[in-house]
C-alpha cells in the first residue's frame, strides 16, 4: 500500500517526554498484575504456589504485573517431565539403542525449538501473542493427553507408533507456546513508564527462576512416578497440571495488554533490501535530497495502555543498507511513497537491529551443543553409578537434573541482588555487565563442564576397571552417582548467565513487532544445537569404528565418554573466541530522547551516527 511522502520529516507522535509519563494515571492493564497470571500458572501446576506467592510477595504488593507467567510454568514442568526421562523410556520401553535413543531425543528437542520460528511469525504476523498462546496451549494439551493413552491403553504393536505421533504433536504446541509467552508476559511493562521500564530490568532473571522452578519439580516428583509407579501416572500428572495452568491463564484475560498483529514483519525487512538494490547508484552528496525519516507503518495499531514505538539513531554498520532511506528525484516527484523504494530510518534501523543478532546466534549454538548432554549421557552416566539414599530409596537418574533446577534458584537471586550491585558499581551499567558479556561468561562456564564431566567420567571408568567391570554394562559401579554433582551445577550456572541472556538479548535487540520472532530466534539455538551435538556423535562414531574402538556404545565401561566430552570442551573453546571477535563488532539499539542505549553501552556520536562497542 503506498504511503504519502513528506521528504526530510520527522515523525514525532511517538516521542514523548518519560518525566511526564510516571506523573500520569497508572494503566489498569499490563504490569506485574497481568504476568501473575502467565508465571503463576505453572506454580499453580508444580504445587510450589505458596512458595512462590511468599518469594513475590514484595513484588505483589509494589507492582501491578504478575498474571503472566503461569502458562510459561506449566508447559516447562510437562516438557521437563517428559524430556528428562525420555530416553529411559526409548531404551528401556522400546528397545532403542542408547545412541539410537540419544539422537531421538537429541532431534526431538531440536524440532521443539525450531518450530516456534513458524508459531512466532504467525503470532507476529496474523493472530498475536495472545490467541497464539491460547491455541498452542490446548495443541499442548492434547498431545500430552495422547502421550499418557501410548503408554497405557494403546496395544504394544502400534504404541512406538502412537507414541512418536504424540511427542510431535507436542512439538507444534511448543511451536506457538515458547516464542509467545515470555513476549507476551515482558509486554505487559510500558517501556514508556519509568517504572515499569526499571521493573522489567529485572524481570528476565525472575522469569526464568519461575520456569526452572516448574522444571525442577517435575524432575522430581513425575519422574519419581514414572520410574517407581508407571509412565502413565507421570504422564497423566503432566496433563493434568497443563489443564489447571490453563484455567488459570484464562482468570487473567481482562488484564491483559494485547499488542495487534501488524502484518507480515519480513515484509518490512524485504522493503529494505530491494529499496536499497534500486538505488545502489544514489548516494546522500550525488543524486540525494535527503533522508525520510517519517515512518507511518505502525498508523492506527497503537493499543491504550501498550509500548509506543520509538525512533531509532542512525548507526555505522551496514551502511549499504542507507540508500533504501535516501530520497531521490524520482521520489520528490512522486505523490505517494512506494514503501519498496523509500523506507524510513527506523525501518532501515531494524533491519539491521536483525542483522546484528545473527552472528550471536550463530555464536552461542555451541553452547546448545553442550547443554543436550543434561537429556542423554549425563543420566545414562548415573544410571551405572550408586544411587541409593538409606536401605530403600534410589534416586532415579534423571532426577539428578533437579540438581540444575536449584542450582539456578540459588545462582538467580544472588546474580540479581548481590552481583549486579556490585558490578554496577565497578562498570557503572545499570545491569552489572552487559547482555554479550553475560552469554560470554555462560560460554566458557560450558567449557569448563565439558572438561569437569570429562574427568568424573574417566573416574567412572577407572573404578569400573579396577572392579572388573568393564564388560558388565547392567553392573553398578561402586561410585557415588553425586561425583556428577560439578556437571550439573556448572551446567545451572551457565543458564544463569548465557540462557537468561539471550532471553533478554532477543527481547531487547529485535524491532518491536518482531518480539515473539527474537524469542523464536534464541529458542531455535537450542535446536540447532541440539542437531549439532546429533552430527557432532554421528562423525565421531564414524572416526572412533574406523580405528576399531567407538567411543559412542551401548557399554559405557568401554566406550571413551570422556573423550567425547573433551571433544565438545575443545569445540567450544574454538566457539568462544570466535564470540568474543563478533561481540567486539557487536552495536546495541539506541533510541532517541533517552540518555544512553538499550543495552547498557557508552554512545558517543560521530558525524550523525551512532559508534558503540560491547
Amino acid at each position: 500500500m503506498d504511503i504519502s511522502v513528506a521528504p526530510v520529516t520527522i515523525d514525532n507522535a511517538h516521542r514523548q517526554n518519560p518525566t511526564k509519563l510516571s506523573s500520569q494515571r497508572k494503566p489498569s492493564r499490563g504490569g506485574w498484575k497481568a504476568a501473575f497470571f502467565v508465571i503463576c500458572k505453572p506454580i499453580f501446576s508444580s504445587f510450589l504456589f505458596s512458595f512462590f506467592m511468599d518469594l513475590y510477595l514484595e513484588c505483589l504488593m509494589k507492582l501491578s504485573l504478575l498474571f503472566d507467567a503461569a502458562v510459561e510454568m506449566a508447559e516447562r514442568f510437562a516438557f521437563y517431565g517428559l524430556a528428562g526421562n525420555l530416553i529411559t523410556y526409548l531404551t528401556n520401553n522400546l528397545g532403542e539403542p542408547v545412541i539410537t535413543a540419544a539422537k531421538n531425543v537429541n532431534t526431538w528437542v531440536g524440532v521443539s525449538a525450531i518450530f516456534p520460528l513458524l508459531g512466532a511469525f504467525i503470532a507476529d504476523s496474523y493472530l498475536g501473542r495472545f490467541k497464539t498462546i491460547l491455541a498452542s496451549s490446548v495443541i499442548y494439551f492434547l498431545g500430552m493427553v495422547l502421550l499418557s493413552l501410548s503408554v497405557s491403553v494403546i496395544p504394544m504393536h502400534s504404541r512406538k507408533a502412537v507414541f512418536f505421533t504424540a511427542l510431535y504433536v507436542l512439538a507444534i504446541g511448543e511451536g506457538g507456546h515458547k516464542p509467545c509467552v515470555q513476549t507476551f508476559a515482558a509486554d505487559q511493562f510500558d517501556e514508556n513508564n519509568p517504572e515499569e521500564k526499571a521493573a522489567k530490568s529485572s524481570f528476565f532473571n525472575w522469569w526464568y527462576l519461575g520456569i526452572v522452578t516448574g522444571a525442577s519439580v517435575a524432575i522430581v516428583v513425575v519422574i519419581y512416578l514414572q520410574d517407581n509407579v508407571s509412565w502413565a501416572a507421570g504422564f497423566g500428572v503432566l496433563s493434568g497440571s497443563l489443564a489447571v495452568a490453563l484455567a488459570v491463564f484464562l482468570i487473567g484475560i481482562r488484564k491483559y495488554r494485547k499488542q495487534r498483529p501488524i502484518g507480515s514483519p519480513f515484509t518490512s525487512v524485504a522493503q529494505v533490501f530491494v529499496a536499497a538494490a534500486k538505488k545502489w547508484r544514489v548516494s546522500e552528496t550525488h543524486g540525494g535530497r535527503g533522508i525520510c525519516y517519517e515512518d507511518d507503518r505502525r498508523g492506527g495499531s497503537h493499543v491504550k495502555g501498550q509500548t509506543m514505538s520509538r525512533n531509532l539513531v542512525r548507526t555505522k554498520q551496514f551502511r549499504f543498507l542507507d540508500k533504501a532511506m535516501i530520497i531521490d528525484d524520482k521520489d520528490t516527484l512522486s505523490k505517494t511513497r512506494d514503501p519498496w523504494r523509500l523506507c524510513s530510518l527506523n525501518q532501515v534501523e531494524e533491519v539491521k537491529l536483525v542483522l546484528r543478532l545473527i552472528p550471536i546466534w550463530l555464536g552461542c549454538l555451541m553452547f546448545s551443543a553442550v547443554i543436550t548432554q543434561l537429556h542423554t549421557f549425563f543420566t545414562k552416566q548415573g544410571s551405572t553409578m550408586l544411587r541409593s539414599i538409606g536401605p530403600n530409596f534410589q534416586v532415579p537418574p534423571a532426577a539428578l537434573q533437579s540438581l540444575v533446577g536449584l542450582t539456578i534458584l540459588i545462582a538467580v537471586p544472588i546474580y540479581d541482588r548481590v552481583f549486579v550491585p556490585i558490578a554496577r558499581k565497578i562498570t557503572g551499567h545499570s545491569s552489572g555487565i552487559t547482555m554479550l558479556q553475560r552469554i560470554g561468561t555462560g560460554l566458557f562456564i560450558s567449557i569448563l563442564n565439558m572438561v569437569v564431566a570429562g574427568l568424573v567420567e574417566t573416574a567412572r571408568v577407572n573404578t569400573a576397571a579396577k572392579h572388573g567391570l568393564i564388560d558388565a554394562p547392567k553392573a553398578v559401579v561402586p561410585m557415588s552417582v553425586w561425583w556428577l554433582l560439578p556437571q550439573y551445577v556448572l551446567t545451572g550456572l551457565g543458564d544463569v548467565f548465557t540462557i537468561i541472556g539471550l532471553q533478554e538479548l532477543f527481547y531487547d535487540q529485535m524491532p518491536e513487532e518482531m518480539r515473539s520472532i527474537g524469542a523464536a530466534a534464541y529458542i531455535s539455538v537450542v535446536g540447532v544445537g541440539s542437531f549439532i551435538n546429533t552430527a557432532v556423535i554421528s562423525v565421531v562414531q564414524v572416526i572412533s569404528s574406523r580405528h576399531g574402538n567407538e567411543w559412542l556404545g551401548d557399554n559405557l565401561n568401554r566406550a571413551k565418554l570422556n573423550y567425547f566430552y573433551w571433544v565438545l570442551a575443545g569445540l567450544s573453546a574454538f566457539n568462544l573466541c570466535a564470540y568474543i571477535w563478533i561481540s567486539k563488532g557487536f552495536v546495541y539499539k539506541k533510541v532517541e530522547n533517552t540518555d544512553e542505549r538499550v543495552g547498557e553501552g557508552k554512545a558517543s556520536g560521530m558525524g550523525g551516527y551512532l559508534d558503540v562497542k560491547v
